[in-house]
């Protein structure tokens, strides 16, 4: 059963979202505002965070980026704001999907369902032939091994685990070189474009896979 932390300044809409998830097998923590739901991460495992923006004590924005300081966890921004600037600030500060008010409980469980299929930790991952081997440090496209420094193998092995998802620039340098580097983006593009070009050579079709987003940073779909 996948234990869900519930972040809102509503009891109302933290009792609606319970009732939604609990008939589909989740496991509902419940957080009246962001130090609270930072209480709760300390010290519980959580599978993924569906979060509020428009909270007094911590905005939604404020606490996604508190929280990507520290943890890789799913987060799905629950609000009525859908202005596309909103969606794009959730994105740079790390969140993974955007729901707005209101909503079915369908749409919820299926939005929450398919991101923790794309978030699921794999050790080996087959993408239209380009097999990614975490356990013997391998990327093969149809049998031919395509050599890859250590970074750029554990970003691609990032991308493919979590396909769909955008990371910034500033999210990869935490993930790959550790929070406190003082890596630079550009540092981040450069190891992307190598990469790019070692496994476009193989003759996989990583340009239909692998997207820049303008602004943002770069992700992994599964097709185009």
């Amino acid at each position: 059963m996948e234990k869900v932390l519930l972040v809102d300044d509503e009891q109302r809409m933290l009792d609606l979202l319970t009732l939604y998830l609990k008939p589909h097998q989740f496991s509902c923590k419940k957080a009246l505002g962001g130090q609270e739901a930072l209480n709760y991460l300390e010290h519980e495992h959580f599978d993924i965070v569906l979060l509020d923006i428009m909270m007094p004590d911590m905005n939604g924005w404020e606490l996604c980026q508190e929280i990507r300081s520290t943890s890789d966890i799913p987060i799905i921004m629950v609000t009525a704001r859908e202005q596309q600037e909103d969606i794009v600030k959730g994105l740079r500060l790390g969140a993974d999907d955007y729901i707005t008010k209101p909503f079915h409980e369908e749409e919820l469980v299926a939005r929450i369902n398919a991101l923790l299929r794309r978030v699921q930790p794999a050790s080996e991952i087959d993408i239209n032939g380009l097999r990614f081997r975490e356990d013997a440090y391998e990327l093969l496209y149809r049998g031919q091994f395509i050599k890859l420094t250590p970074i750029e193998f554990k970003m691609i092995g990032h991308f493919m685990k979590r396909s769909n998802r955008v990371f910034t620039r500033e999210h990869l340098i935490e993930l790959i070189w550790g929070f406190d580097s003082n890596t630079e983006g550009r540092t981040v593009d450069s190891h992307v474009r190598n990469m790019r070009e070692k496994i476009r050579q193989s003759g996989f079709p990583i340009d239909k896979h692998f997207k820049t987003v303008w602004g943002i940073g770069y992700k992994w779909v599964d097709s185009t």
